[in-house]
């Protein structure tokens, strides 16, 4: 296939990894691991560590099977069409869910600049939708198009964080750290929930992998993606966050719904808190404009497979999936607009609990698939991703353990149908 008919190469595929892992977590998580003070040092390296055995595990499994899908291909490769399908199903729900999630995060953002844009619930959910259509009408347009856009994107938001990261962390008092652990949970539960807070913020090692059939190269260019787009979010995450907590106090910290521009504000000024907030919103958008592109990916690869509604096939002119991306769109709006009652951190929390519940089972899968099928090696850090997953499914608690049943069972009747059909 030919370079024009793979229109993805190394920068953009590189870019969607790191697009699409840096959106909204990055700057709502100081709030959240403000409890765990120190311990949630321990927390991040444990994630990083485990991201990185992921993208390497799925890095492994692409260079077996290239093909577009990612993590459904992988699993219904090892062990069939059933578990292929749920993981299909289970992915595909994280993402559409996510894509709520990170579209009332850039609503967040914008009203943070902007009070009046989110002043009611409707105005707030409103922007939201604006933006998650507006990424999905340049996805419409071509995935070479998109690809552009999330280059763009990343680049506008990586830049400003990588300098924030690098100069905000010689300004970490050390005495934000103490107590090590102020949770008044055991130092173990601490990490483990500082493991399930952090897992969100560095979804996305796979998703160089799902668009194989777009990517130029794919057995060679996308393992390179995977494993740079990782190490270089994750590393600007874990130590942009770390200075967050090291600088802002945690009684402000933890009621803070900007905690980095706190945190910028505090160091530099209102000036320069006003600009970590545009680098938010640029953020979450380019996160979302990755997420939408590969929501019509997974059903796309399952349905060719005669696994998912037919539908799902269908290609436009500039080759998306316009079903599916849409499809895919119009279930997310409709989570945001069942739910616009709720503020916007509940909504933007009520959102991440199902993506997140969704999204273990590919990771827990496909760490297996290697394990099964693959060779000797990689074997053991294959072992140790999918250890991780096990113990991020744990730090999630049970509520998000009973909405992925719930999730699962909801595919159920889908496959049965396409069963009977075949």
């Amino acid at each position: 296939m030919s370079t024009e008919s793979r229109p993805l190469g190394l920068w953009m595929a590189t870019a969607l990894v790191v697009g699409s892992m840096i959106g909204s977590g990055l700057f709502l998580l100081p709030a959240s691991m403000a409890q765990y003070g120190g311990a949630s040092l321990l927390g991040w390296g444990i994630t990083l560590a485990g991201a990185l055995a992921l993208a390497w595990t799925f890095s492994l499994l692409v260079k077996r099977w290239p093909q577009t899908g990612g993590p459904y291909v992988f699993a219904r490769n090892a062990f069939g069409d059933a578990p292929g399908f749920f993981v299909a199903w289970s992915y595909w729900i994280s993402i559409w869910c996510g894509n709520a999630a990170i579209a009332v995060a850039f609503a967040g953002s914008v009203g943070a600049l902007f009070p009046a844009a989110t002043a009611t619930p409707l105005r707030a959910a409103a922007l939201a939708l604006g933006g998650l259509w507006l990424c999905a009408g340049v996805n419409l347009v071509g995935v070479r198009e998109a690809g552009r856009m999330q280059l763009l994107l990343t680049v506008l938001k990586f830049v400003p964080l990588l300098l924030f990261a690098c100069i905000a962390v010689w300004f970490v008092d050390a005495d934000r750290f103490v107590p090590f652990n102020p949770s008044g949970e055991s130092l173990p539960s601490a990490v483990n929930a500082s493991v399930a807070l952090a897992l969100f913020a560095l979804c996305g090692v796979e998703v160089a992998t799902v668009p194989a059939g777009a990517i130029d190269q794919p057995e060679r260019t996308i393992p390179r993606a995977t494993i740079i787009g990782t190490l270089l979010a994750g590393v600007v995450t874990v130590v942009a966050v770390t200075a967050v907590i090291g600088i802002v106090p945690a009684a402000q910290l933890k009621a803070s719904t900007a905690p980095m521009a706190d945190a910028a504000s505090m160091l530099w000024g209102s000036w320069a808190g006003i600009g970590i907030a545009i680098v938010a919103a640029i953020s979450c958008l380019g996160a979302l404009n990755g997420w939408v592109l590969l929501s019509a990916q997974i059903p796309f690869a399952a349905a060719r497979d005669g696994l998912m509604p037919k539908p799902f096939t269908m290609l436009d002119k500039g080759g998306t999936p316009a079903f599916g991306l849409v499809a895919s769109s119009l279930l997310a709006s409709l989570l945001i607009a069942a739910n616009f009652s709720r503020s916007l951190v509940a909504l933007f929390t009520f959102s991440i609990l199902l993506s997140t519940a969704a999204i273990l089972l590919p990771y827990l899968v496909d760490s297996a698939a290697w394990l099964w099928r693959g060779d000797r090696k990689g074997r053991f850090i294959a072992l140790f991703a999918l250890a991780y997953s096990v113990y991020a499914l744990i730090g999630t608690g049970a509520e998000a353990l009973a909405w992925g049943a719930v999730l699962l069972l909801a595919g159920l009747p889908v496959y049965l149908w396409m069963r009977r059909k075949a």
